[in-house]
């Protein structure tokens, strides 16, 4: 016997991804999904930015040599937990911490200046119950010497951001400038090792002697820090009374942002938004990816 074909019905069942291939489109639901997209896309990067990390820029060179404007980075919002500072914006909440952690000397942190509320990062010397003390640059620490080792020089081209941000002088005085063979401008500044109690150890760049580099004795009261940029004659810090745009003074723990955690990105500045190829070449590829 001979097979035959089976006959089929052409007609496509009701309800089918076919049938309904031509329908008109929805526009008032599309747009309202989308939108519902956006509402809990937006509260994910709220809560992100609240409650775990937060991006931060580089504006000045104090915190040279670690960190040079033009760098972005990550800040750890876990790790000393919050508070109304730790907030993205700013809200009139009570002061206090959840779940309270005190920072260790030798962290870099981001803090809330006391008066005008800008963002600041700078390294923690001293912590609750400790006297800081400078003499000649040496920072003395509980009636003991921190250790400060040379380390030789460090070296930096004038970048355009530095410029920027100098007004011009991106080398803070002629006697740290030096042109090369090329005719760029190179920046060269005394490096040292610093070396914390309990051996936590970070380079510093002094570049000269000043009158902030011998000071008098800070008690650093319970639950305070005392802060200093690693480009100790280019940071206002708390060697310097709290006042708006300048010193923080020994500053609450109350006010940590977060702890940095790692660089993102770093630009040198000379990139123009008109030529794509100008972005690549301004990014300081080998900065990505450095902890603290």
């Amino acid at each position: 016997m001979l097979d035959r074909p089976t006959e089929t019905n052409d007609a496509m069942p009701e309800g089918s991804a076919e049938a309904h291939a031509d329908a008109p489109i929805d526009y008032q639901r599309e747009l309202l999904s989308f939108g519902a997209f956006l509402v809990k896309f937006a509260l994910l990067v709220l809560i992100i930015r609240t409650l775990l990390v937060s991006s931060f820029n580089i504006p000045s060179e104090s915190m040279q040599p670690r960190l040079l404007i033009g760098d972005y980075l990550i800040v750890d919002k876990t790790a000393y937990g919050w508070s109304r500072h730790s907030l993205p914006f700013a809200l009139n909440l009570p002061e206090g911490r959840i779940l309270a952690r005190s920072p260790e000397r030798g962290d870099v942190v981001v803090v809330k200046h006391p008066i005008d509320g800008t963002d600041y990062i700078k390294r923690v010397i001293g912590v609750g119950g400790d006297r800081v003390l400078l003499i000649d640059g040496d920072v003395w620490l509980n009636g003991r010497q921190v250790s400060r080792l040379p380390t030789g020089r460090f070296d930096i081209p004038a970048t355009e951001n530095m410029r920027e941000a100098s007004y011009g002088n991106p080398c803070f005085r002629p006697a740290f400038e030096e042109l090369s063979s090329t005719g760029e401008l190179w920046c060269h500044y005394p490096r040292f090792r610093e070396t914390l109690p309990g051996g936590r150890s970070y380079p510093v760049l002094d570049l000269m002697l000043t009158e902030t580099d011998t000071t008098g004795v800070y008690e650093v009261p319970a639950g305070h820090m005392f802060l200093m940029g690693d480009n100790r004659d280019r940071s206002q810090d708390s060697r310097f009374p709290a006042t708006a745009g300048g010193g923080i003074g020994i500053i609450s723990e109350e006010r940590l942002v977060g702890r940095a955690w790692v660089t993102i990105f770093s630009t040198d500045g000379s990139a123009v938004w008109y030529n794509p190829l100008s972005w690549f070449r301004a990014a300081r590829w080998e900065r990505i990816g450095e902890g603290f």
